[in-house]
């Protein structure tokens, strides 16, 4: 390619601010993804704090400083899906609209403290793709990648939705995003904690923790072929991520501080090696499904 070909001077501000970002997809990759996550948290945060303001004093951990929070103007159809996700029964009588929301609100949370973890792998790829670039080779953009790797996400969330209404109609919960307690809490972070020590859960970090190998190893320029090393990716941080998961019902589903320390717990398990990360939230969550079952009894 030509000095001349990269000559972007006879275009206005804007026609060179879209060239550039063309010619440099990490940019826009990285600019996208940031903000698909704000976007995320925000939502979720201002959903968080509509909860904590129709719980009774002390509902679920956190509820105290969410109620000194300002409440965000939000428009009408944001308004209306959290009252989809935070009511018990399917208002007018029909669950799919609940349903519907229910997944969007597991997708925003895995988006949120899940994508994070993925950053590793989407950079992975730009630097490859960044390398046949230069060999002017053609190259899939990242973010069909990572359209891959979020909709195994978006699956996975249609079956906690379905889980959680499930789980709250059996408990009869006074509202669907409390936490769980007694034996259900116990069985969810049990759940969580003892799949923390298994060889599936090891195999799964192994393979979100080396992205490059997989990634040169199935590199293609076909879309749909990108799109499916996506997805395998997405699979296997569902994998390892899944049960981790569960401890949301534990704590409650719109506990934004758990949701958070899960998402750092995620991002440290598979920056670092060996099994000790594993093995320790494994143990804490075990601990703590013992003394929730101790205090329930």
């Amino acid at each position: 390619m030509t000095g001349q070909e990269h000559d972007f001077s006879h275009l206005d501000r804007a026609g060179r601010a879209t060239a550039g970002l063309a010619r440099s997809p990490r940019l826009a990759v990285t600019l996208t993804i940031g903000a698909g996550i704000a976007l995320a948290w925000l939502i979720l945060a201002a959903m968080a704090v509509r909860g904590a303001e129709s719980r009774l004093a002390g509902g679920a951990p956190g509820d105290a400083l969410l109620k000194d929070l300002p409440r965000l103007p939000l428009p009408e159809f944001v308004d209306r899906l959290f009252a989809l996700c935070l009511t018990p029964a399917p208002l007018a009588g029909s669950a799919g609209p609940q349903e519907l929301a229910l997944v969007l609100m597991w997708f925003l949370m895995a988006v949120a403290a899940m994508l994070p973890s993925a950053a590793p792998m989407i950079r992975t790829y730009c630097e490859i793709a960044d390398t046949a670039r230069i060999k002017r080779e053609p190259v899939v953009h990242p973010l069909v990648l990572v359209a891959g790797y979020l909709s195994a996400w978006l699956a996975a969330s249609a079956a906690f939705a379905v889980l959680t209404l499930a789980v709250y109609r059996f408990a009869a919960a006074g509202q669907m995003l409390d936490p769980l307690v007694g034996l259900a809490g116990a069985a969810a972070l049990a759940i969580a904690g003892l799949y923390q020590f298994s060889g599936l859960k090891q195999a799964c970090l192994k393979k979100c923790r080396n992205p490059f190998s997989i990634l040169f190893a199935n590199w293609s320029a076909q879309p749909w072929r990108i799109f499916r090393l996506g997805l395998q990716q997405g699979v296997w941080c569902l994998g390892c991520c899944w049960a981790l998961m569960l401890v949301m019902f534990a704590v409650g589903a719109m506990n934004i501080f758990w949701m958070a320390l899960i998402g750092l717990f995620t991002l440290i398990e598979k920056q670092t090696t060996g099994r000790v990360a594993s093995r320790m939230g494994g143990a804490i969550l075990l601990v703590w499904a013992a003394a929730l079952l101790l205090v329930s009894a």
